[in-house]
C-alpha cells in the first residue's frame, strides 16, 4: 500500500488503526506528507524507504511518542491523543532500544513486563522465551547475552501481553537466520490470528498480499 491523498474531511473508519493526511518535517526538511493508510484485523503493513526517510519517526508517531505536524492518527475511530490510555492498552511497541535490564535475567525481565502489562495470557514465561529461541538462557544475567539474544528477550514481551496491535522497528536486527525464522513465525501467527502489525524491516515476511501491504516513504 502506497501513500495516497485521501479525503481529510471525511470521518475516520471506525475499526483498527487509521492514519489520515499525516505530515512530518525535520529541520526544515519534509520527511513525508499527505500520508494515508488504514490497518485492520488480520493485516500487517511494512514501512519501507531509504535511511533518513522517517520510518522510525513514523512509528514513534503511531505510538503517540511524537506529534505529527499535520494530520491525525485514529484507533477504532478515536483520536489516539484524546483516548491515549485506551489506545496504549491495545499496543505493544518494540523500538531500536531493547529496554532489557542487564542486571536481570531474561526470566526476570519478562516478570517485570508481565507485572506492567494491561493483560496477560496463559503462555508461561518459560514458553515465551523458548518460542524466541532462548531455551537454556532463562536464568543468566542479560548483560552476558549477545545483542541478538537481548533483542529476543525484548520480542518475547509480545507473547506475554496479548494485545491486537504490534508496532515493531527493525525487529530482526542482530538476530541470526534461525532466530529470524522464529520471529517471522511469531509475527505471521499474530496476524493470521486476527492481530495487526506495523513494522520497518528489509526482511521479507511470509504473508500473502491478502494480509500484507507496504507503505513507501521517499526522501
Amino acid at each position: 500500500m502506497t501513500p495516497n491523498p485521501g479525503n481529510p474531511t471525511s470521518p475516520p473508519v471506525h475499526e483498527g488503526l487509521e492514519i489520515r493526511n499525516l505530515s512530518c518535517s525535520r529541520e526544515d526538511r519534509t520527511l513525508f506528507s499527505g500520508l494515508n493508510f488504514h490497518l485492520t484485523s488480520g493485516h500487517a503493513i511494512q514501512i519501507e524507504g531509504p535511511n533518513g526517510s522517517g520510518k522510525t519517526t513514523l512509528l514513534r508517531m503511531l505510538c503517540g511518542l511524537r506529534l505529527p505536524d499535520e494530520g491525525g492518527i485514529y484507533w477504532n475511530g478515536g483520536d489516539i491523543n484524546e483516548e491515549r490510555a485506551a489506545f496504549l492498552s491495545n499496543l505493544n511497541y518494540i523500538g531500536h532500544a531493547h529496554g532489557v535490564k542487564g542486571e536481570l535475567t531474561p526470566l526476570e525481565n519478562l516478570r517485570v513486563s508481565q507485572a506492567m502489562a494491561a493483560r496477560n495470557n496463559s503462555l508461561s514465561l518459560d514458553d515465551a522465551l523458548e518460542k524466541v529461541g532462548l531455551f537454556g538462557f532463562e536464568d543468566v544475567p542479560s548483560r552476558t547475552l549477545s545483542a541478538g539474544q537481548r533483542r529476543r528477550v525484548a520480542l518475547a514481551r509480545l507473547l506475554i501481553n496479548p494485545v491486537p496491535l504490534w508496532i515493531l522497528d527493525e525487529p530482526f536486527t542482530a538476530i541470526d537466520i534461525q532466530g529470524q525464522k522464529q520471529i517471522e513465525s511469531m509475527i505471521t501467527e499474530h496476524v493470521l490470528g486476527g492481530g495487526m502489525a506495523v513494522l520497518t524491516s528489509h526482511h521479507p515476511l511470509d504473508l500473502s498480499e491478502d494480509h500484507l501491504s507496504s507503505v513507501t516513504l521517499a526522501t
